[in-house]
């Protein structure tokens, strides 16, 4: 039987993530994750492979009073309104233009001296905009145990995937062969689709921003690479019917 073991989500993309014990999934996904982005000062998408230091920044976003909080590594928290006035930008998002608006707050600031560069928080005009690329991605616990197996590992952390779901149950990559099935997870249903091309944040601790495993290598080696060329690890979704999903819920395919 399938069911959800962790929920992460994280209201800046990039940062660090949180595991609530239950989000709504609306058409877009939730709309508190990846509700901003960072840009650089010529406009380009900017995140964890350009600044592992990132992920030592918590950022807290509460929808319903448009509060956007960020805990910086060192213990200091800027924090103010999350509704945008700032500039209209059209960020790539490999190759999938995303608009968006400029929030003006202390926190651009903040974190460009973290980082060693310039940047702005952009908001995303829609739920799921600072996606990747679909609002939703599920992995299961068993691929990530295969992943540490063939890496002579007793265990390796799944946050560095990033994923929104992670589900019990499945046996390694099982969600692979779901592509086009319906699954209902929780009170959501979503319907399945193609897998997730990873990148060098994968190879990176999720708490530290240190390199520390060569996920990609190991990946390719036992799984190979895509008709695209790509390294994938999970797979997206998209929302079907919208509804709560909670830790612990049951995860059922409805079709094929």
């Amino acid at each position: 039987m399938l069911k959800v073991a962790r929920i992460s989500i994280t209201p800046l993309k990039s940062t660090s993530l949180q595991h609530p014990a239950r989000v709504y999934l609306g058409p877009g996904g939730v709309a508190e994750n990846r509700r901003f982005f960072l840009v650089d000062a010529n406009g380009r998408l900017v995140g964890i492979p350009q600044h592992p230091a990132l992920v030592q920044v918590s950022a807290r976003y509460d929808l319903a009073a448009e509060h956007l909080s960020i805990r910086l590594p060192e213990g200091t928290t800027v924090e103010g309104s999350g509704v945008a006035h700032g500039d209209q930008v059209t960020v790539d998002f490999w190759g999938r233009p995303t608009p968006g608006r400029v929030v003006d707050g202390p926190w651009a600031q903040a974190i460009s001296a973290l980082v060693g560069a310039p940047v702005r928080v952009v908001r995303a005009d829609a739920d799921g905009g600072g996606c990747d690329d679909h609002p939703v991605t599920i992995s299961s616990t068993a691929s990530a145990a295969e992943l540490a197996r063939r890496a002579g590992r007793d265990t390796v952390d799944a946050r560095r995937f990033r994923m929104l779901f992670e589900l019990d149950g499945a046996e390694p990559h099982e969600e692979d062969t779901w592509r086009g099935r319906i699954l209902r997870i929780g009170e959501a249903v979503v319907r399945v689709g193609g897998p997730v091309p990873r990148c060098d944040v994968t190879q990176r601790d999720p708490v530290t921003g240190a390199r520390d495993l060569e996920t990609l290598r190991i990946l390719d080696g036992y799984r190979g690479r895509s008709a695209t060329r790509t390294v994938d690890f999970g797979v997206y979704g998209e929302v079907v019917d919208p509804g709560f999903v909670a830790v612990g819920d049951t995860a059922v395919l409805l079709d094929g």
